[in-house]
């Protein structure tokens, strides 16, 4: 019995709670397998990280966005996948309403993540900076985006003219950028927000409001973690499809 129960103690590993915890159902197990681990008296700074980012997403799906800053900000100092920690620690100032703090650990991804992510930390950038009323800085963000950006592209040369309009400059046309991302795989998901935006310019009533419905269907029914950093499109989202309905109702 007591080799049994020493065999039975091993099999608790780090590795073990790790998966347990990916594969959980609840914030709660999540949050309790990958607390088992962090308990482990042999750790390696790669699981530790692991451990410790579905900690994150348990504290974010709970929406306890102070707990779960303070869990990435740890993972930040452990420098595995050190854009991925600061991204992280951006989703959670949002979270908190702290739009310095998002965009100061976002400049830290920038920094720290290797070139082939370059694209997407500066398109999150420019994105939070759009709508949170920056066109200009969002401007610069969005253009190095579109130059770094491959598959992504069209999404990224989209809201960067979404952007400019904002900013009183002048845009491509928005008929033909419409036309790309339609065409592109990444015109689904987050793309349906960026179509919807430009189908209001466009005066495309009927097809901004089948956009922005569809978004909202995606975005609204997953994880807290997803729902949190795109809240400010969820919320102009929202706004856009009110005044549609108001208007094909007159």
């Amino acid at each position: 019995m007591r080799r049994l129960c020493e065999e039975t103690v091993d099999l608790v590993t780090p590795e073990l709670m790790l998966r347990k915890a990916a594969r959980a159902r609840t914030p709660a197990t999540r949050a309790k397998y990958a607390r088992r681990g962090l308990d482990a008296s042999r750790l390696d700074r790669d699981t530790r990280a692991m451990l410790l980012r579905q900690l994150y997403l348990s504290l974010m799906e709970r929406r306890d966005f102070s707990g779960a800053r303070r869990v990435a900000e740890e993972m930040a100092t452990l420098e595995v996948l050190p854009d991925v920690a600061h991204q992280d620690v951006a989703r959670a100032c949002l979270g908190e309403g702290d739009l310095d703090g998002a965009t100061r650990h976002l400049r830290l991804a920038l920094r720290l993540g290797p070139p082939s992510r370059r694209a997407f930390h500066f398109w999150t950038l420019g994105s939070i900076l759009y709508l949170h009323g920056h066109p200009e800085e969002a401007v610069r963000a969005l253009s190095s985006a579109a130059r770094w950006g491959t598959t992504e592209k069209p999404l990224y040369r989209a809201q960067l003219a979404l952007a400019r309009i904002e900013a009183g400059l002048t845009s491509p046309s928005l008929l033909e950028l419409r036309q790309r991302l339609e065409q592109a795989p990444c015109g689904q998901g987050y793309g349906r927000y960026v179509l919807g935006e430009i189908c209001i310019h466009l005066s495309d009533k009927p097809a901004a409001e089948a956009y922005f419905t569809e978004f909202l269907r995606r975005t609204t029914g997953g994880r807290v973690a997803l729902a949190v950093a795109l809240g400010a499109e969820i919320r102009r989202a929202r706004r856009h499809l009110a005044a549609l309905r108001r208007q094909r109702r007159r």
